[in-house]
């Protein structure tokens, strides 16, 4: 929680250089004599009434920067927070302002979460989670600064957009097998077992040292290191069983598997190896082989080349594929048509221009789409 409120800090501070913002926000007004003062939330845009405001934003903002692994105490400066709001900010008020449509329209249509639903789903997340236990359940509410109310909220939201896509146009998703055929025809490079290798591997680990803040090699040890590799190669080449001798001898955490590495893909291979694998037939050794840690001897097991999956193999993958491109194509144009016929009305004239930059993006297919 100490980091979350200090990115929210950072973030605040930061969010006029970011995105300028009209108006004199959350400015607190005197109440009531005797009372403390209201403060008063600033609204940035209306949808169809409902509005969003500058704290609803920041939340998301928070939410986006923790995604990309932004650790406020490595943001140098104010420029480096700005750069990091801009890219992500886009997409944000797009988002919100489609979740909030979608949610509206979920409403109109009389959808709702039931008490029994909630609780179905409650469960079964506790128990992926390992949240049974009471106590654990509480604090992990705690830590995320959540109560139950909350969970709630955003459980119903989701529930009212997956609601309002399903009745919109979840008939339109339907998949035949002969659309899937077609699909996996057009685009059978995308069903290629690439070809790969299965490797056994012994490593003779050679030390190192710190000096001045970078690692350096002693000479000696290195040879040392050479030379017991070679011993141990020979060792292989006269008859010893390379998965014992792994486990006597490597530095690997795979000698628990006598060695056992793979199967790799060939295309993951440095070129080195790849050339040198190529050379082999399986049950070849390598001659010892200088790696970053140390000395490496290899065995090869077997190889298997690249195949074209068949399509019954990979039916319930194209039919996904196909599925996700569909869905993506219908919400797009759903999205394009409510978003023309909603009334929304802007308070800052900056975040006007960057959500219609970003959906004109979108529209030319150089945004993210969500």
């Amino acid at each position: 929680m100490k980091k979350l409120g200090s990115v929210a800090v950072t973030v605040a501070g930061a969010l006029a250089l970011a995105v300028p913002l009209a108006g004199q926000a959350q400015q607190p007004q005197q109440g009531p004599q005797g009372q403390q003062p209201v403060v008063i939330e600033q609204v940035l845009v209306k949808v169809n009434g409902d509005i969003i405001t500058k704290s609803e934003l920041e939340e998301r903002q928070i939410t986006a920067l923790r995604q990309r692994n932004l650790n406020p105490d490595l943001v140098k400066n104010d420029d480096e927070l700005k750069k990091a709001l801009a890219e992500v900010t886009p997409q944000i008020l797009v988002n919100a302002i489609d979740e909030m449509l979608l949610i509206q329209l979920g409403r109109e249509k009389g959808l709702h979460l039931s008490d029994e639903q909630f609780n179905r789903w409650l469960t079964a997340m506790r128990k992926e989670q390992g949240l049974e236990d009471e106590k654990r359940f509480e604090q992990a509410l705690k830590q995320e600064g959540m109560t139950i109310s909350d969970v709630r909220r955003n459980v119903e939201r989701q529930f009212l957009i997956q609601e309002v896509q399903r009745d919109e146009f979840g008939g339109k998703l339907q998949i035949t097998e002969e659309e899937a055929r077609q699909y996996y025809l057009a685009h059978q490079p995308e069903f290629i077992e690439p070809a790969n290798v299965t490797l056994r591997e012994i490593l003779i680990e050679v030390p190192t040292t710190n000096q001045q803040g970078r690692p350096a090699i002693n000479v000696g040890q290195d040879d040392a290191a050479a030379k017991r590799a070679e011993e141990v190669r020979g060792r292989l080449t006269a008859g010893e069983d390379f998965a014992k001798v792994a486990a006597e001898v490597s530095a690997s955490a795979s000698k628990a598997n006598g060695g056992l590495i793979g199967p790799i893909a060939t295309h993951e291979l440095s070129p080195d190896l790849q050339k040198t694998f190529d050379k082999m037939k399986p049950g070849d050794v390598t001659q010892p082989l200088r790696t970053k840690n140390g000395y490496q001897v290899f065995k090869l097991e077997s190889t298997k080349p690249s195949t074209q999956r068949q399509f019954d193999a990979v039916r319930d993958l194209v039919a996904d594929r196909v599925y996700q491109e569909r869905s993506r194509s219908e919400m797009r144009k759903f999205l394009d048509r409510v978003r023309r016929q909603a009334i929304i009305v802007w308070k800052n004239e900056e975040l006007r221009k960057v959500y219609e930059q970003q959906i004109a993006a979108m529209g030319a297919g150089t945004g993210n789409p969500g």
